[in-house]
């Protein structure tokens, strides 16, 4: 008897014990075993860590003008919207409401969110910080002053947006703000120098606990009273590496972007997945036509677009990870892409019939093409760390007789000179390439808000009063098809004028190792999987 009762006690300890065991995993739909929480929720994986560099204090305004400096301080600061990999959903706002035909915009704010100070967030807070970021634009900035013409509250949860003019992408650029603690920076009217530790007060999903600007190391850790999504990662670090491929193959990083070339070293091996980038991302040939006339001439720009190969930078610098850039300016995978949209190929022969109907019709004693007057066509070409594309750009350039100088210096120093226009020639690469067609205003017209990313950088000494015309159109068509139309014949003016030269949309690969983390996922305008705050939340 007392045998038959410790076999049953055994049985059912064990029973016990495999329920457990059980109560802590899931299966998949493609039947891998997934770690939960008690709750049903995925587990948390302790750290994350992800290639490094400075890209400046994560504040709406001290953070450099690039991809990873503002999503590092996405990390920190929410928006009223957010995005997903379909477009905006609520964030901050549980709801939204376009009003008096998108002239105002009703948004309503969560209960119970809190600063990570512990103050609660209000609708107070969020009219203040539309306010402040049209006085002060912030460094992603998508409203001006000029945009903005009154911001009331509607009671404790709702906050009226009243706007200069309606505009098709308004609710994008409003929903993108930054909202930022009233109580810490009601005082701050130098914002860009506002570096305290209560700068990076948010409400968003992590807290910034380290920054070493020398060695380009951050530390990100989940904020226990975050309103949203439960943090499936509790801590996000930046560290140091020489070599991205080879950090991530020694387990020093969690996620590597990887070239065509080398993807065969994780194709064959299943602990590895591999995910391709959309074309959001890009470099572009810039010309500055202001200060060298010569460049208005719009043969000119066609001719050096003629003389280009673009398959040929693509293979031999960017490995094959890439598709040309179109004439038009919109990537392939953009929502308002032309395809019908003027492109150039290489075309020798019609570079030169140009450059001689210019009046180069000549070469001198280093096969630069030459004017009547003896004047070479050659220009400088300012890079950052592009240098390779520069001198295959250079020897192509050579082919139609025309000079390039390469001129290397670190790339934010490039971007400071574009934004300063101190050039002739640049080549700089930025993302961003997926967003609302309406930064094309930016580019093309002296519209500008004040933004000092370099993919906002307007082309000064360009003007095509029909273009100005059209984005103008586009700006204000609330109905998306009309708006489509517009936009495609701005692509049409724009290829046929080549006022820049995208040169090709870098698509490579990332890769990760699902066992380790899976929860990565791009936004529906971006390129790079570690950018969206989502990746690190759980989802639906």
């Amino acid at each position: 008897m007392f045998r038959k009762n410790l076999l049953i006690k055994i049985v059912l300890t064990l029973l016990f014990s495999l329920s457990l065991l059980l109560s802590g995993c899931g299966t998949d739909k493609s039947g891998n075993v997934k770690e939960t929480n008690a709750d049903g929720g995925e587990a948390q994986v302790d750290l994350i860590k992800l290639g490094g560099g400075d890209w400046g204090y994560p504040t709406p305004y001290a953070h450099y003008p690039r991809g990873p400096g503002s999503f590092k301080m996405a990390m920190i600061f929410d928006s009223l919207l957010e995005r997903d990999e379909k477009g905006l959903i609520p964030w901050l706002a549980e709801k939204y409401e376009i009003k008096e035909d998108g002239k105002q915009y009703l948004f309503t704010v969560r209960n119970g969110v809190k600063w990570q100070d512990g103050k609660p967030l209000t609708a107070e807070d969020v009219k203040f910080s539309i306010e402040y970021a049209s006085k002060y634009p912030m460094v992603s900035s998508d409203i001006g002053s000029k945009d903005i013409e009154k911001v009331e509250t509607a009671g404790e949860k709702q906050v009226l947006v009243t706007v200069a003019q309606p505009s098709a992408g308004m609710l994008y650029n409003l929903g993108h703000t930054r909202i930022i603690p009233k109580h810490i920076w009601e005082k701050i009217d130098k914002p860009k120098e506002f570096t305290q530790p209560e700068a990076v007060i948010g409400s968003g999903p992590y807290r910034l606990t380290d920054y070493n600007k020398e060695h380009g190391t951050y530390r990100f850790e989940a904020f226990e009273d975050f309103w949203g999504p439960k943090q499936r990662v509790k801590v996000v670090e930046f560290v140091p590496v020489s070599e991205s491929i080879l950090a991530f193959e020694n387990g020093e990083i969690d996620l590597a972007g990887v070239t065509p070339d080398v993807l065969s070293r994780f194709q064959k091996d299943q602990q590895y997945k591999i995910v391709k980038s959309p074309g959001f991302w890009g470099y572009r040939l810039l010309f500055n036509m202001k200060d060298n006339p010569i460049l208005q001439q719009k043969e000119l720009r066609q001719a050096i677009s003629y003389a280009m190969d673009k398959n040929e930078l693509i293979e031999k610098v960017a490995r094959g990870a890439a598709i040309p850039g179109s004439a038009g300016i919109l990537p392939p995978d953009h929502v308002m892409y032309n395809p019908k949209a003027k492109q150039y190929e290489l075309n020798l022969k019609k570079a030169e019939e140009l450059l001689v109907q210019l009046g180069y019709d000549s070469l001198d004693e280093k096969s630069i093409r030459k004017n009547k007057d003896g004047s070479s066509l050659s220009f400088n070409l300012l890079v950052g760390g592009e240098v390779r594309l520069a001198e295959v750009l250079k020897e192509q350039l050579a082919k139609a007789g025309i000079g390039l100088k390469v001129q290397s210096v670190d790339s934010k120093s490039r971007d400071a000179r574009v934004l300063k226009n101190e050039y002739q020639l640049a080549v700089t690469g930025h993302g961003g390439w997926g967003g609302d067609p309406d930064y094309l205003s930016e580019r093309f017209t002296s519209v500008s808000k004040g933004a000092s990313s370099p993919s906002a950088a307007a082309l000064r000494g360009y003007n095509n009063v029909e273009l100005n015309t059209l984005l103008e159109k586009q700006n204000l068509a609330m109905d998306e098809q009309k708006r489509k139309k517009l936009v495609f014949d701005i692509q049409n003016i724009l290829a046929e004028d080549v006022p820049e030269i995208p040169i090709y949309y870098t698509t490579g690969y990332s890769v990760y190792k699902p066992a380790k983390y899976d929860g990565w996922m791009f936004m529906f305008d971006h390129h790079e999987l570690s950018h969206s705050k989502l990746s690190y939340l759980e989802r639906n």
